[in-house]
């Protein structure tokens, strides 16, 4: 067996392999991350960038580029900016996703003049990176429904410098595009689900929009990834909890749905009578994960139950039984957890709710600009939130802020 075949084999092989694992992914966002990733892998990509299509147009969803990110301090995250493009026949993405037709360009620069398509290059002067060869195909499901596009950037060779890809490249990557489509119509399902889900709260809470509840699952995976790495957490253990937290943290107030619209639809801050109502949407919304089936159950009435509770004990709903609402152990009354008595899970989530609250519109407040939002982010470390995830969130601050306008409000 040659060394080519060989090598060819353990691609296709690797291929197969990764069909059955981005399969047991349930989140939207974390499985195409995970595709980008997997697929660049498998054709030596430098560079990649995977769009989702929305309507007539492709919204970048996940960009990833090695050279620049080995120029970042270990944990930190490439930025990108978030951005669509029109299905038609004039950019290289458009035009895949207009045609349906696979393209594999050597050099981007050097287009024949005949081309349909450009390659706009204000996107290389802003990186600073020189993009070359560009492999580009369409993600379509068994129907032929486009679901948006794939695209490689520079393939590197075995001499470590920018090579065309191949035909070879072509075949594995059409392969793994045709299995990954299944997992990502599954994915999407899912997710279709949950903001039904949120959307009866919104009905009942018009805050609980899903922009709102995609940023705040957004940056608590942000705030997690980087605190696993600094506490050494193995990486499919990190894995596993990403996609888990994502969508619990969706649900993180799904309880409102028992809470009466005279309350949640207020155009005004509670009574502490209304108040004390508000707060028991933490233990009806628990109540709904107590049959466990999954460890999505666990986490998300982990997040429903805590996100709530306070690092200096200040918090509600304390230390209470979820089915008799009395005090658990043997506590005379209710007392707030506080510290690491909170789930890691809550205590992230709570911090990423408080953020996008503040810098969101409300009936009975205008939304406050990003300093005042952040000092007041700071200011709360060690009293409503934990000091070691609040250095965090400022560390992944551009991160979140890339999250931000990726799910940002409907005008």
């Amino acid at each position: 067996m040659s060394g080519d075949y060989r090598a060819d084999a353990e691609k296709l092989l690797n291929v197969i392999t990764l069909d059955s694992e981005l399969n047991t992914i349930k989140d939207v966002d974390i499985l195409l991350e995970r595709i980008l990733t997997e697929a660049r892998s498998v054709v030596q990509a430098d560079a990649g960038s995977i769009y989702i299509k929305k309507k007539d147009k492709l919204a970048i969803s996940y960009a990833q580029n090695a050279s620049l990110q080995r120029k970042l301090p270990k944990g930190n995250k490439l930025i990108y900016k978030f951005f669509e493009v029109p299905i038609d026949k004039k950019s290289i993405s458009g035009y895949v996703a207009a045609t349906g037709e696979l393209l594999n360009i050597s050099d981007v620069y050097e287009l024949p003049e005949d081309s349909p398509y450009g390659y706009n290059l204000k996107y290389d002067k802003l990186s600073g990176y020189r993009s070359c060869s560009m492999l580009t195909i369409p993600l379509k499901t068994n129907n032929n429904d486009l679901l948006g596009v794939i695209q490689f950037i520079n393939k590197i060779g075995s001499d470590g410098d920018i090579c065309p890809f191949t035909r070879e490249d072509e075949i594995l990557v059409t392969h793994f595009a045709a299995n990954v489509t299944v997992a990502l119509q599954r994915a999407q399902m899912t997710r279709a689900i949950l903001l039904r889900m949120i959307s009866m709260a919104e009905l009942r809470d018009p805050k609980e929009t899903g922009p709102h509840v995609n940023r705040v699952a957004g940056f608590s995976v942000e705030i997690y990834e980087k605190w696993a790495l600094n506490h050494g957490v193995p990486e499919d253990e990190v894995q596993r909890n990403r996609d888990n937290l994502r969508m619990a943290a969706m649900l993180h107030d799904v309880g409102k749905v028992a809470i009466s619209d005279l309350i949640l639809k207020k155009p005004a801050r509670f009574n502490d009578e209304e108040y004390e109502i508000m707060k028991t949407h933490t233990l009806n919304g628990a109540r709904l994960f107590v049959d466990t089936h999954s460890e999505l159950d666990d986490i998300a009435r982990e997040i429903v139950l805590t996100h709530h509770e306070n690092w200096d004990g200040s918090g509600y709903p304390g230390h209470v039984d979820i089915i008799t609402q009395k005090p658990t152990g043997r506590r005379k009354k209710v007392v707030g957890r506080k510290g690491e008595e909170i789930p890691l899970f809550g205590r992230i989530v709570a911090i990423a709710d408080v953020y996008d609250a503040l810098r969101s519109k409300r009936v009975y407040k205008e939304a406050w600009s990003e300093d005042d939002v952040l000092k007041e982010m700071r200011s709360l470390s060690g009293t409503k939130f934990d000091p070691e995830l609040i250095d965090i969130f400022f560390e992944v601050l551009p991160s979140i802020q890339t999250i931000a306008e990726k799910y940002a409000d409907k005008e």
